[in-house]
């Protein structure tokens, strides 16, 4: 009875939040939770929460409406309304507390602005509580009290130039929509979860002070502070399009990639030139893709994306048609999956969850609440303390809540990592498996000689990824390799794994012989599209999940053919499968019971996408990209600043994101208040919408004779978001960063010591507690924990089905 209980109401069923936050970044937090079945009170002031007057197309929103995000975000949530001025409500929201395990609280809540309601007196007076603060730069530090944006915050992390996006002949281009508040909406709801594990183990609540800008650091950009430390040069020094990348075919837009050497051959060869395949050629295969760029363009022009992807398909390379609003629900992967489904409340399609459980664990969804609909049952209710981590009967302290925690890590590149990575960083104990004919992709992406002592040992991708995992090299195409997996597996709790699925098939490992060798054993597959469908044995890269999703569709100028991401569809992927791991460990609790867990990429993808389907289906609005105006900001762009950069080129820019009339006000003052800006067509966000150009120019004319750092420090003064488009491995010298401890050095036997990044919370004690380990650095530890003899691991040592040194070619 008891599992079938936690099958029905979810794992975090009887675990309560209170959300005072006021933007998408803590409403997909708490939708996260209400997902795993916890009760999540929305406070809201009489006038609301500004998401349901919300729309990004404009659309008219009628009287007593909600936007249809807010019908997204909100399905399933309880809402009640106070007053901020009254003391009877305050003592009323103190009540809902005191029967409270958390508290969602960020910068841009309409009770933000409430001493009583700070972060620090709610951890204060209620000690048993999580509190997650969501703010632009975090709580304390020089920085905490600047105003920013989604855009500002992108060009502050070096995202926006972080991968070299873009065309060199115009200004680099922000990531559309609204990436970063889902992205920071997942890592709340991870450290959430995290954090409750510790207050079930009796050791209290915590005050999780989380920075967007960290988060955006580590969504937006590949470890550059890491790169640029081991190797002395930044990961890109100049924009440029991807070729192929995004391209126009007979009839739409397509995605092909390239992400290793085998599947530019495969290109070559798909497109009817094996001439092109040159193994010696001293070009990289970008460069060498490049050079033949108006050849493959003219080829993918005279094909339809049909054909295009069926041969690309066959031939193993990735790809995706560019999704939108209006034709993903079409698309044939996404309707056999069932990926949309309808909105409980209002009908319009949004996607479904970001992950899927067997058992079926998540609850379904359910209507978004009117506004003040529950306020009179939370009124007349009693306030019970809530059930775990009552103050005056804390433990010492747990330590770290995945303590005791045995992961197997199966995975490669960065989706897989990211997530096992911060499992690691909670303090699980991860084996990260790789073969000596397979090493981790991201070993071999660094450039480095391989005349070179241990190169494989140099790579700072692999290095920022896998700090306090453990290495094991078994060779899984020998008998003897999957005899060895399957003893390491019944003494593990959490498997993961992102191959693709016939290829994680192929070796014999399913959830039910998972399960045969450990019953409670939780599995979690993440595929780039999913388990079952059409698309499910297509090689998932990022950039093909940011195109099928609708992340690409954003990006970019109007004009053109959109621009790779190249950077969110990874760790946007690994974070949810954290959470994903987090609520089956939860369910495991309650239960002692096993899970199958399927966080496919693209899956992920759609829900930080969800608006444009939403907008769609529920306005008839196609949103689009516009290169860096943004619905959010009036005016908002980068403007070009005088002197040049550190690699000797005019290319400086601020970004400037006008969020309020109280900004533009600011703006005006800090410009002199100039005749042109007192016009009174400005003063409204419209007006300045529907006069945008106007302001570019005068804004570009004025930025362009002041340096970013003149530029920033009278726009700060004044109250307007803004920030210098930063080279992303400069980010550990901002000083807001630095405060934090963001960086940690980190010393590796091999490549020596270098910064790496940690998690986007403020924390007192270190993080990395062991250097990135060597391949099969821990081989004959792990292998004799599963009763190997030496004799035996001899034998596999001469086998060649373990091994410290790559067997490539």
């Amino acid at each position: 009875m008891q599992h079938d209980r936690d099958s029905r109401t979810g794992p975090l069923h009887g675990y309560t939040v209170v959300d005072f936050s006021g933007g998408i970044a803590g409403a997909y937090c708490t939708k996260l939770l209400v997902d795993g079945g916890a009760r999540v009170i929305t406070v809201e002031p009489p006038h609301g929460d500004p998401l349901r007057r919300w729309s990004a197309s404009g659309a008219a929103i009628p009287a007593g409406g909600d936007g249809a995000l807010f019908g997204f975000l909100a399905a399933g949530k309880h809402s009640v309304v106070v007053d901020p001025s009254s003391d009877a409500d305050i003592a009323f929201v103190d009540r809902l507390l005191t029967s409270a395990d958390a508290v969602v609280w960020s910068h841009d809540g309409a009770l933000a602005g409430q001493p009583a309601w700070a972060p620090s007196r709610l951890h204060h007076r209620h000690r048993h509580l999580t509190v997650v603060a969501i703010t632009p730069f975090g709580l304390e530090g020089p920085w905490r009290d600047r105003p920013a944006t989604e855009f500002t915050l992108q060009a502050w992390s070096g995202g926006i130039v972080g991968l070299g996006r873009g065309a060199p002949d115009r200004a680099p281009v922000f990531v559309g929509g609204q990436v970063g508040e889902y992205l920071a909406g997942g890592y709340a709801g991870a450290l959430m979860l995290a954090s409750r594990r510790r207050q079930v183990a009796g050791g209290g609540g915590q005050l999780l002070d989380l920075s967007m800008l960290e988060t955006q650091i580590l969504g937006l950009t590949y470890y550059p502070v890491t790169y640029f430390e081991m190797l002395g040069r930044p990961w890109r020094d100049a924009r440029k399009v991807t070729v192929p990348g995004i391209a126009q075919a007979k009839d739409g837009l397509v995605d092909l990639g390239c992400g290793t050497a085998q599947q530019w051959f495969d290109l070559c060869a798909m497109t009817g030139h094996p001439e092109w395949i040159d193994e010696d050629s001293p070009l990289s295969i970008t460069e060498q893709a490049t050079a033949k760029a108006d050849e493959l363009y003219a080829w993918v022009r005279d094909h339809t994306v049909a054909e295009i992807r069926d041969l690309a398909t066959a031939f193993r390379i990735p790809n995706a048609p560019v999704a939108n609003g209006a034709t993903i629900t079409e698309l044939d992967h996404f309707r056999q999956r069932h990926a949309f489904v309808a909105n409980p409340r209002d009908g319009f399609s949004q996607p479904d969850r970001p992950y899927r459980m067997q058992p079926p664990l998540l609850v379904p969804p359910r209507p978004a609440p009117r506004l003040g609909e529950h306020t009179s049952h939370y009124r007349r209710r009693t306030a019970r303390p809530a059930a775990a981590g009552d103050s005056d009967r804390q433990s010492p302290d747990p330590g770290l809540p995945l303590q005791g925690i045995r992961v197997l890590d199966m995975t490669t590149f960065w989706a897989g990592p990211s997530c096992t990575h911060l499992l690691g960083m909670l303090g699980a104990e991860v084996i990260h498996v790789e073969s000596t004919r397979r090493p981790d992709g991201t070993r071999l992406i660094a450039g480095v000689p391989v005349s070179e002592s241990h190169w494989w040992e140099r790579s700072p991708i692999f290095s920022a990824l896998n700090t306090n995992k453990k290495s094991l090299t078994l060779d899984l195409q020998q008998p003897a390799g999957q005899q060895v997996l399957r003893r390491l597996i019944a003494t593990c709790d959490v498997v993961v794994e992102n191959f693709t699925p016939r290829v994680f098939e192929q070796i014999g490992v399913e959830f039910a012989e998972v399960q045969q060798l450990r019953p409670e054993a939780i599995l979690v597959r993440m595929p780039g599209f999913g388990l079952d469908g059409p698309w499910r044995d297509i090689p998932a890269f990022a950039y093909v999940i940011e195109a099928a999703s609708g992340i690409s569709w954003l990006t970019g100028y109007s004009d053109r053919c959109p621009d790779e991401p190249y950077s969110i569809g990874d760790p946007i992927a690994g974070i949810h499968a954290a959470n994903a791991v987090l609520l089956a460990l939860e369910h495991r609790r309650r239960t002692g019971q096993g899970v199958l867990v399927e966080a496919a990429m693209v899956d992920a993808a759609i829900n930080i996408t969800a608006e444009q389907v939403i907008e769609y289906s529920a306005y008839g609005a196609l949103l689009g990209r516009d290169g860096n105006r943004g619905p959010a900001g009036a005016p908002q762009n980068l403007y070009r600043t005088a002197g040049v950069d550190e690699f000797g080129r005019e290319d400086c820019w601020v970004a400037i994101a006008v969020a309020t009339d109280a900004q533009w006000e600011g703006l005006c003052r800090a410009l002199a208040t100039p005749d042109w800006a007192s016009d009174d067509r400005l003063s409204t966000a419209a007006g300045r919408r529907a006069h945008h150009d106007r302001i570019d120019e005068h804004l570009a004319a004025w930025c362009l004779q002041r340096s970013g750092d003149e530029v920033v420090a009278a726009l700060w003064a004044a109250g307007v978001p803004v920030a210098k488009v930063m080279q992303p491995h400069r980010q550990a010298e901002l000083a807001q960063v630095a405060h934090r401890g963001f960086f940690e050095r980190v010393d590796h036997p091999v490549a020596g010591a270098a910064l790496h990044s940690t998690m986007p919370v403020k924390l007192t004690e270190r993080v990395h507690r062991r250097s990135a380990p060597l391949l099969g650095e821990h081989n004959h530890e792990l292998l004799e924990q599963v009763g190997l003899s030496a004799a035996e691991i001899a034998t596999l040592e001469r086998d060649k089905v373990i091994g410290d040194r790559p067997a490539l070619g």
